[in-house]
């Protein structure tokens, strides 16, 4: 296939955009991201993945501000074309990191949008990564409650994982195939519900 008509295929396949990460290099959480949304290509989406260095060049929310910045422009715009969400967060004193919430208040810029405010009937899959097994549950608790007041629909499986348990490696891999197991499942399930967000939309 010519590698224009190759571009313009790719172009009409849904997006699946992964926010998640930690600032000061590639996180335990960052490579649990990538794998559920690598999970989700294989499903024959598209992916776009927010990391922690991503998430760090966005200044923080100021509602009252009249510009943004080219970053914020870019992750707005990416999600208002996206067809599905997954997110990743550490467990930061029982709750979501910093970073993740300043880039999920960005959504506010599409509280007007007519066709799609905020993540409404998006599908979004959770991932929550602690150093213990007490903060996954309540940071998995809080993104729900945070994707409920966005209007979206959290998946039925949320993968928690104890990092304390469970290693990633360089190559996309951990030392738990269960942990495995369940972040293609996270990346899965939101693959397969967001042709029917694209079919309500259509």
């Amino acid at each position: 296939m010519p590698r224009d008509d190759m571009m313009a295929d790719s172009e009409f396949q849904p997006l699946v955009v992964g926010i998640g990460g930690t600032i000061g290099g590639v996180s335990s959480t960052e490579r649990a991201l990538k794998i559920a949304l690598d999970a989700a290509g294989r499903q024959g989406f598209r992916t776009r993945m927010f990391g922690g260095a991503d998430m760090g060049r966005l200044p923080l929310y100021n509602p009252k501000a009249t510009t943004r910045t080219p970053e914020e422009q870019d992750f707005v715009e990416t999600m208002r074309g996206a067809s599905a969400l997954i997110i990743a967060s550490p467990g930061y004193h029982g709750s979501i990191s910093g970073v993740v919430k300043n880039a999920l208040d960005l959504l506010e810029e599409t509280a007007r949008d007519a066709e799609r405010p905020y993540l409404a009937d998006m599908p979004v899959g959770l991932i929550a990564t602690a150093y213990g097994w007490q903060a996954t549950g309540s940071t998995i608790a809080a993104l729900r409650s945070i994707v409920h007041a966005l209007r979206g629909w959290p998946t039925p499986f949320a993968a928690a994982i104890n990092t304390q348990l469970t290693k990633f490696d360089d190559e996309g891999g951990a030392s738990d195939q269960a942990v495995l197991d369940q972040l293609c499942m996270v990346g899965t399930q939101v693959a397969r519900f967001a042709p029917l967000q694209i079919h309500t939309n259509g």
